[in-house]
């Protein structure tokens, strides 16, 4: 914690900061989509994979703009919230054996990846304009409303057709559980019935 104090001092500082952070998580994004669209079963998932990763690299090379806009040398810090966010869905999507059920996976991961990235692009929008760097904010805008709509393509993507299809892969558990209810009950009526009969004759 002492070193990151020594590290950013100023609101310059903790701008370059977050740049540096949404650029190793741009970077690790891009290594990452291409296996997505490998394991993606749904047609329209796959294309939309391989659109953000084609978006990706513009995104890149428009962060790296923003860092000579601020004489910087583009890099990236590490980022243990995006590769949190990563290593889990590969873990995940390692385990799911069904096709539709993974295409649900892989929007999950998809859409926590983007918000990810919508949260950080807002802030530094914000904080680019508050420094009066209207040139960075609007490229970084530019981003960010791109993020904004490729979330939006995978949540109607989801709702359309990729979670249906992947419901309809659910077990029918309750019914089991419910039919298995009922005959117990059953079985306890028929003793109480019995006990009941019993004793109704000898009270007779």
């Amino acid at each position: 914690m002492a070193m990151f104090s020594e590290e950013i001092r100023t609101m310059d500082d903790l701008f370059v900061h977050q740049l540096a952070d949404i650029y190793y998580a741009e970077c690790r994004i891009e290594k990452a989509l291409p296996e997505m669209m490998d394991k993606a079963a749904d047609a329209e998932l796959k294309r939309g994979f391989k659109q953000h990763l084609a978006e990706t690299k513009k995104q890149i090379k428009r962060l790296e703009q923003v860092f000579k806009k601020l004489d910087q040398e583009p890099k990236g810090t590490e980022c243990p919230a995006i590769d949190g966010i990563i290593e889990e869905a590969e873990d995940i999507a390692g385990e799911i054996e069904d096709k539709e059920v993974l295409n649900a996976a892989l929007i999950a991961a998809a859409q926590a990846v983007e918000h990810y990235e919508i949260t950080r692009y807002g802030t530094l929008v914000a904080w680019a304009k508050q420094l009066g760097r209207k040139d960075v904010a609007t490229l970084l805008t530019q981003t960010l409303k791109e993020e904004v709509a490729t979330d939006k393509k995978l949540t109607m993507m989801a709702k359309k057709s990729v979670n249906p299809k992947a419901s309809r892969k659910a077990p029918a558990r309750k019914s089991a559980g419910a039919g298995a209810a009922r005959g117990g009950a059953r079985t306890k009526a028929a003793r109480s019935g019995g006990a009941n009969g019993r004793r109704g004759r000898r009270a007779a």
